[in-house]
């Protein structure tokens, strides 16, 4: 009982969220037990919700400093493109494990370019994160234009496929990635140094700069971070549909932005959990999973998408106003006596 007491007090959230996941997981198995519950669909949610899960914890990270990146999605393409480039060389066709390999490395490179870009003019220049990113989004979307004229690159070797498709021991490989990545990312941001600096700076950065902590170096690397994290997405949705385009994967942001918020990530910064946003990712996956089968209209599972988003964040900033006035009434009340 005390252990659940504890439990309960520190983990609220996630255990909130873990709640709402088993139910409408329930109620929908319950409107589509045939469907919903078929191993094909259960196996087709493991293979899409890593990408999805990658994206929100690129868009997490950023948000946990009180920021935010709108370029995940277009950086993740670019970097595909660039990947997808040399997985149809002639010389991939001719070599196929070297030329994966280098596709990759330059996959990565090119995201981690972009986190760097994003990074040091929101660190170092000093710029708003929301118009930094509002600006690279664009712009790596118009390097993607450019260097595809708008269509998609394929003819990748078949063995790359097995990154987005394969599975070991029956389990498909994204999921076994994107498991690693959360327990990467849960050491890295709640049992690190560097993590507590990325929560101070949410909280004040002023604050934590003048305590000695070089937060633009923190900012730097969370946006390094961030560009990794879409880069790995990118791999897996280039691998998954064997070609690379600028508009794949866009769906993936709003989404990204509304499965943080959801997950109890505060959008002003310096509060979220890595657990919280992969239990919103998965409620997330299987509302618009669940209602896919049910045949309902893409555009109005975007219109729910965005509904709850809103929600979200108008139901947290009435409980924080509450909170704060109950404070507020406490410290009248002690001070009166």
């Amino acid at each position: 009982m005390k252990f659940y007491k504890n439990l309960r007090s520190k983990h609220s959230n996630e255990l909130t969220l873990a709640i709402i996941f088993i139910g409408i997981f329930v109620l929908m198995s319950i409107l589509s037990p045939d469907k919903f519950l078929s191993g094909n669909n259960i196996k087709t949610m493991m293979f899409q919700m890593p990408e999805f899960g990658l994206m929100a914890i690129a868009m997490m990270i950023a948000v946990l400093t009180g920021g935010i990146n709108l370029s995940i999605t277009t950086g993740a393409a670019l970097s595909s493109i660039v990947c997808a480039f040399i997985l149809s060389s002639e010389f991939s066709q001719n070599n196929n494990a070297l030329g994966i390999i280098l596709g990759l490395i330059a996959c990565m490179v090119v995201a981690v370019i972009c986190g760097v870009i994003n990074g040091y003019v929101v660190a170092y220049i000093g710029v708003a994160a929301m118009l930094v990113t509002l600006g690279s989004k664009t712009l790596f979307e118009g390097l993607g234009l450019a260097f595809t004229k708008g269509g998609s690159i394929s003819g990748f070797p078949e063995a790359y496929s097995f990154l987005g498709n394969g599975s070991v021991l029956g389990i498909p490989f994204p999921i076994i990635l994107y498991i690693v990545v959360i327990i990467v990312s849960y050491l890295l941001i709640e049992r690190s140094a560097w993590g507590t600096e990325v929560y101070m700076v949410g909280c004040n950065e002023i604050a934590t700069r003048f305590s000695g902590i070089n937060t633009k170096k923190t900012l730097m690397k969370v946006y390094i971070y961030s560009g990794i994290m879409a880069g790995f997405a990118s791999i897996l949705i280039s691998s998954r549909y064997n070609s690379a385009k600028t508009d794949y994967g866009s769906s993936y942001m709003m989404q990204a932005v509304t499965a943080v918020v959801l997950g109890g990530t505060s959008i002003s910064g310096g509060h979220g959990t890595v657990a919280g946003t992969v239990l919103a990712v998965a409620i997330v996956q299987v509302i618009s999973t669940g209602l896919n089968i049910l045949g309902v209209n893409r555009y109005i599972i975007n219109i729910i998408t965005g509904g709850i988003l809103i929600v979200v964040l108008a139901l947290r900033y009435i409980t924080k106003v509450m909170e704060d006035n109950r404070k507020i009434k406490e410290r009248a009340a002690a001070a009166a006596k």
